[in-house]
């Protein structure tokens, strides 16, 4: 058989979403996801960072530009997919809100989608954490206590919200 006279069926556009605590590896699960052909990744972080990071400097602060960029962000999303391009969402998935928030652009794309979560202990959470802002290869520098501050807020994910899961 000649394979090159073999055609593949093409992959529906798929909307991956990261749940999992500061350093539990997000980001590095979104560089893996992004090897996949036709996907890109969209990172809250590094838009942040070029948009707001001199203007950046509490808590407060990342709620109020996270915000912004949440409503400047989903249409593009949801171009992206509905042209047939999966997309790494690499925001934090760790609230209801949030979660709700992206389970809204599924609704509106009608893209596929994955949910994957990350449940790594807050201890293994603060170790990465810390070598991270040793190496200061990151964005942004979270400490300890903004840790323990934004991971209050943390909600694991669960299927009644209507996510296909899939927990690593």
């Amino acid at each position: 058989m000649n394979t090159s006279s073999v055609s593949t069926l093409p992959v529906a556009p798929t909307l991956h979403i990261l749940c999992g605590k500061i350093a539990s590896g997000k980001s590095t699960l979104a560089s893996e996801l992004a090897k996949n052909p036709g996907t890109v990744v969209l990172s809250e972080d590094m838009w942040l960072a070029h948009l707001f990071k001199e203007t950046m400097h509490s808590v407060q602060d990342y709620v109020h530009y996270a915000e912004k960029l949440r409503s400047a962000i989903k249409p593009h999303t949801i171009a992206l997919l509905n042209a047939g391009v999966s997309v790494v969402l690499d925001f934090p998935a760790n609230t209801l809100a949030s979660r709700q928030w992206m389970m809204s652009i599924v609704n509106e794309s009608g893209a596929q989608h994955l949910l994957h979560y990350l449940p790594v202990s807050d201890e293994v959470c603060k170790a990465r954490l810390r070598l991270r802002n040793a190496t200061g290869e990151h964005n942004f520098a979270a400490s300890d206590e903004q840790f323990e501050l934004i991971t209050r807020y943390f909600v694991e994910p669960k299927a009644e919200e209507g996510f296909h899961i899939r927990r690593y």
